[in-house]
């Protein structure tokens, strides 16, 4: 591992390199926030990936992709005398402190659930009229979901136990079933996955994972059918419902 000094050499490295593309590399000279933005995105999945992977070696990895980034939207603001790297990593450090007064003042949080309390009323003193105008709008919607929970949860906004939510998820479910309109329908399966969000919310499990998981899964046990229909020189669109679920329940036996 590094010494703190050794990191910040490797810090200014990394903003020498930056200033040298900026200056001298015909491609990085052109870019903007807004040509970055999608790439920054991909990074951000790709680290997700290697996270969900648990690969450390790609997650060192993607983590530079993401650093270089950071770098590259300081500087460019930088040439419009706008805000540098020092402006945004004294900004966050602020935050931070301003945000954990139990650390830095003199507030009492004996648990990870009063912290998260503090820091919803917190943000409304930064001028936030709204505890939930932090949750980007562009977030994938199932994530969206679970942070509008997670901070109108900050504010007490909850259900007392999973009994009163499963008794929301089926309330929901009847709604949908007794619905015949198509668009008032989406609404009502809507509320089914609102509410099933809340559900693995309360039970500690993040709706995300859970359902990567079950997609790389369900990927991992249809690819061995494939084998095992190649293997048995049959074809899968030629056999019928019970000889697919044959072959699926096959195929997980062998997981």
């Amino acid at each position: 591992m590094n010494t703190r000094e050794e990191n910040l050499r490797a810090f200014n490295r990394l903003l020498d390199i930056m200033d040298d593309l900026r200056e001298k590399c015909p491609w990085d000279k052109k870019q903007t926030f807004q040509s970055l933005k999608n790439n920054t995105i991909e990074e951000t999945y790709e680290l997700a990936d290697a996270i969900q992977k648990q690969d450390l070696d790609e997650i060192r990895k993607e983590l530079g992709d993401l650093a270089l980034h950071l770098v590259f939207y300081s500087r460019i603001a930088s040439e419009n005398q706008s805000f540098d790297i020092g402006d945004v990593l004294n900004g966050i450090c602020d935050k931070l402190i301003f945000r954990h007064p139990h650390i830095y003042g003199n507030i009492q949080a004996d648990n990870e659930e009063e912290v998260k309390k503090n820091w919803e009323k917190l943000k409304l003193k930064e001028g936030r009229k709204s505890v939930l105008e932090g949750v980007p709008s562009s977030l994938p919607s199932l994530i969206k979901a679970y942070r509008i929970q997670e901070k109108v949860k900050g504010i007490g906004f909850e259900f007392e136990n999973n009994a009163q939510i499963f008794d929301k998820i089926k309330e929901e479910i009847s709604e949908f079933e007794n619905e015949t309109d198509t668009a008032r329908k989406e609404e009502e399966f809507g509320d089914i996955l609102f509410s099933i969000v809340n559900f693995a919310r309360f039970n500690h499990i993040h709706p995300e994972d859970a359902l990567e998981n079950t997609n790389r899964k369900f990927i991992a046990r249809f690819q061995k059918m494939e084998d095992l229909a190649e293997k048995a020189h049959r074809n899968l669109s030629e056999l019928s419902l019970n000889e697919l679920d044959e072959l699926w329940e096959e195929a997980k036996k062998t997981e």
